[in-house]
């Protein structure tokens, strides 16, 4: 029997190829040969397929991708997967127990004195870099003092202020060696000498009620904002406060007051833009007067002190105050912008004599590298200084200490 083919071979052509017929017997005296030429001999039969065959039905079949591994699947069987052993002694691996977050921390909050210093750092760093340019330990001459009297006015200390400084280090280091900050100490003790008197609290007389505050200053001093602050400081003493929104010429104004009103929970007493601010002045006392207020905040329209109208008009707020509380306003504050420089010195002389100014407010401190206006003022004028302003956040604004201004102003630290 002929070898059996595998269904593979055979159905991709592998079985025996078809034979050519045989040719005819030619006999040798046709083709010239001695002897005839044997046949080739038949191909074997081919063995009809078996029942065990697994044979496709008739047809040619589709040679598929999909078939052909079906076929190779049958040919080579894949092995039989391993059984899983798991050992029954090894116990659960327990999950790693989560690292807690660490909890932010929050931002620490800078004490009075170093808000100061930061707020006056462009100050304090123009005066001590001029004077270490100068001072570089060597001996004290006369040259050298008229250098560091040109800086200090520079710095709006003021004339005066400037040749006491340079005449206290004539008397006591002349032609001696000294450095940059020997110079900055000698300065800092003469500037706290000068700002200690007119440091002065603003005291609330809790006999008045209310005690009426009125803010007067030129455009763009911080009167607002700085009423603003003050009920913020005052209502967190737990005192009742009351604010009067007398800058009716401008209503931005009247709105900034009613936000800081609603900060604070404050009453605010306040007309359209444009109406007569004695009038709302009046009506402000008599109300906190009825309503038991402990202070009352009356801002004013900003004005020059150039300006003889518009000073008479301030002046007439005054008298309508009195009508209803003669010993009112108990504090007339001057709000003073520190970046004015010297003209700061001319604000103080007219509103003093035109609305009895009784101590100021310096604002903006940070805002300029001549810092040093207030020394002049404080030395020409003696009125107290109950707060400086150094930002624009409600605690930015803080009893003035004399001490930590003069440290601040030559940038020592504490």
């Amino acid at each position: 029997m002929a070898e059996k083919k595998s269904f593979f071979r055979r159905l991709f052509g592998g079985g025996p190829a078809e034979q050519p017929a045989p040719p005819e017997a030619v006999r040798p005296e046709d083709a010239g040969i001695p002897a005839p030429v044997a046949p080739t001999p038949a191909p074997p039969p081919v063995d009809p397929p078996s029942p065990d065959d697994d044979l496709p039905p008739p047809g040619p079949p589709e040679t598929t991708v999909e078939y052909v591994e079906e076929i190779e699947e049958r040919a080579h069987p894949a092995p039989p997967p391993a059984p899983v052993t798991t050992a029954a002694a090894t116990p659960p691996v327990a999950p790693a127990a989560p690292v807690p977050e660490a909890a932010p921390q929050p931002a620490k909050k800078q004490s009075w004195f170093q808000r100061l210093a930061s707020g006056l750092k462009r100050s304090s760093d123009q005066l001590t870099g001029s004077i270490a340019a100068v001072f570089t330990k060597r001996k004290l001459d006369a040259a050298m003092l008229d250098e560091l009297e040109d800086i200090l006015i520079q710095a709006d200390f003021g004339v005066d202020m400037a040749t006491h400084v340079t005449d206290v280090l004539r008397r006591d280091r002349f032609d001696k060696d000294i450095g940059d900050d020997e110079v900055r100490a000698v300065l800092a003790a003469e500037v706290a000498a000068a700002l200690e008197p007119v440091a002065q609290p603003l005291v609330i007389d809790t006999g008045a009620k209310p005690f009426v505050i009125l803010m007067v200053g030129v455009n763009g001093t911080g009167k607002t904002t700085t009423i603003g602050k003050l009920a913020s400081l005052y209502a967190g003493q737990g005192k009742k406060v009351m604010l009067a929104a007398g800058d009716t010429f401008r209503a931005a104004a009247i709105e900034q007051l009613q936000v800081w009103g609603d900060r604070t929970g404050a009453p605010v007493i306040k007309k359209p833009a444009g109406s007569d601010a004695s009038g709302l002045a009046y009506e402000a006392v008599e109300r906190a007067t009825a309503e038991g207020t402990d202070v009352l905040l009356i801002d004013t329209a900003g004005r020059l002190q150039n300006r003889d109208e518009l000073m008479s008009e301030l002046e007439k707020i005054i008298r309508v105050i009195k009508k209803v509380a003669p010993e009112a306003p108990h504090a007339t504050l001057l709000t003073l912008d520190a970046t004015t420089g010297q003209n700061a010195l001319n604000q103080v002389e007219i509103f003093g004599k035109r609305a009895g100014v009784t101590g100021l407010v310096m604002t903006k401190l940070d805002g300029t590298a001549r810092g040093g206006i207030l020394v002049a003022i404080a030395r020409k004028f003696g009125l107290p200084v109950h707060f400086i302003g150094v930002g624009e956040g409600v605690d930015n604004l803080e009893p003035f200490a004399a001490a930590d201004f003069a440290s601040a102003i030559v940038g020592n630290t504490k």
